[in-house]
């Protein structure tokens, strides 16, 4: 046989698995397609075939813990129980923290147009418990003979926050993995987030819950792991911060990198033919159709 023929062979069942190991994450559920982080942008996620669902989750005032980006109630995406607009000043009032789980109910955040998003369809939608995603989530890919997901929860904290917009990160932290926990899905989780103080706290609390490290700064890999005081499991950067030497960098020391947020054809392609680990996208469906090819 032409030794040309087997290399390309070798080469294509290698691309192709390459391809086919790449973590296909659902951001905020599928925010382009969706409501953000709602029950029904999850459920379209898994439909869509994604590996893993991507959301954040903050504090209510009666210490539930509610799938939501933002620690108010947003008017980009939400409108008041009247159906009138959110204004900004209105936002600083609606302190998640400082609202009951109940009150939190009574805002549609799903049925605005997303300036952003302008093929997202619009469902009159509330901010669910982190408790009732899973056990639709679960019941879904249950009754639907489905293969299980991966769950990738950020914990949206601050300094600034403490105890005004979230608990301490220790408490924080303790209460998210007691959840996930009691749900039987710590195995398939991965907790992450911008504070290094909440991923250093799930680590003391648990050492045995994969975390991520979320980075939006310029810093060497170096700086951001010596700043976190440990490997994480995962490395998860800005798509403008993403290059073959960092993703050498990361190889080298077994830490699987997650690209966030990657929604236009040629970042997906980029990011594909790199060989990251994960990629975070808007549009799951786009990322799993260039896959296919």
């Amino acid at each position: 046989m032409n030794k040309l023929f087997v290399l390309s062979i070798m080469f294509i069942i290698i691309s192709t698995e390459s391809k086919a190991q790449i973590d296909v994450q659902g951001h905020r559920g599928c925010r382009g397609l969706m409501p953000e982080n709602s029950i029904p942008a999850f459920l379209k996620a898994i439909d869509l075939g994604v590996t893993t669902l991507e959301m954040d989750v903050v504090v209510t005032k009666d210490n539930k813990i509610l799938v939501s980006h933002e620690p108010f109630i947003s008017g980009t995406i939400c409108i008041k129980p009247d159906g009138s607009l959110i204004s900004e000043s209105d936002e600083k009032k609606l302190n998640i923290y400082q609202l009951t789980y109940a009150e939190t109910q009574a805002y549609d955040c799903g049925s605005k147009q997303h300036p952003k998003f302008p093929n997202q369809e619009k469902i009159a939608v509330k901010k669910p418990l982190l408790e009732d995603v899973i056990a639709a989530v679960e019941t879904h890919i249950r009754t639907n003979k489905l293969k299980a997901v991966q769950y990738s929860i950020e914990i949206k904290s601050t300094q600034k926050g403490d105890d005004i917009e979230h608990s301490k990160p220790e408490v924080f932290a303790k209460m998210l993995v007691d959840l996930i926990k009691s749900k039987g899905i710590a195995d398939r989780t991965v907790i992450q987030s911008f504070d290094v103080r909440s991923i250093q706290a799930v680590r003391k609390y648990d050492p045995k819950i994969a975390v991520s490290y979320l980075i939006a700064n310029a810093n060497s890999l170096n700086k951001n792991l010596k700043i976190l005081g440990f490997i994480p499991e995962y490395y998860s950067p800005n798509i403008l911060l993403v290059n073959d030497n960092l993703i050498k960098k990361l190889e080298a020391k077994k830490i699987k990198i997650a690209v966030w947020t990657v929604n236009e054809d040629a970042d997906i392609k980029k990011m594909i033919s790199l060989g990251v680990d994960a990629i975070i996208s808007d549009y799951p469906d786009r990322v799993l159709n260039l896959l296919k090819h």
